[in-house]
């Protein structure tokens, strides 16, 4: 929030603060971007995608310091990313098919705790739990349930309508 003419800014959002700094560094200016593209795209996780993205960018300058070829170390994070998104599918993702009602609503709620959304989570929950499983289909094949998440439309205007509200 801004109030009168020294500018003084009340918030706990990491895009908010990082947009608000007078960065000259490249390295900062692409943080602050990258900040910038997570808020407008996701709406959350700024100050996580900061974080991780500072620590590639500190590693990869040990990296280039060691003689390092930048575009050796990019193909590096390429494969690592590659590997990480493997794994996490192999071993770690979980079909909502599995998942309880109860835990698919205690996500949304956590997800839209930090929001203007908030004080009507179960409201807001409901209704992305009600998409998701209005999406099941089933493999004819295998008599597998899927639920084809892209199918589902996100509004961004939504979100923006909502706030003036």
């Amino acid at each position: 929030m801004r109030l009168g003419a020294g500018e003084i800014t009340i918030t706990n959002d990491g895009a908010t603060i990082l947009q608000l700094l007078e960065v000259e560094h490249p390295a900062g200016k692409i943080l602050v971007e990258l900040a910038g593209l997570q808020d407008a795209e996701v709406g959350d996780g700024t100050t996580s995608v900061v974080i991780i993205a500072s620590e590639l960018l500190k590693r990869a300058h040990e990296l280039v310091n060691q003689q390092i070829h930048p575009t050796s170390i990019i193909s590096g994070y390429r494969l690592a990313m590659r590997e990480a998104c493997k794994y996490v599918q192999d071993h770690m993702a979980v079909g909502a098919a599995v998942l309880a009602r109860e835990c698919l609503m205690n996500t949304c709620r956590t997800t839209i705790a930090s929001k203007l959304l908030s004080t009507d989570s179960d409201f807001w929950a409901n209704m992305c739990v009600d998409a998701v499983m209005n999406m099941e289909t089933i493999d004819p094949f295998t008599d597998e349930k899927r639920y084809p998440i892209k199918g589902i439309g996100i509004f961004k205007e939504a979100r923006q309508r909502l706030q003036g509200v």
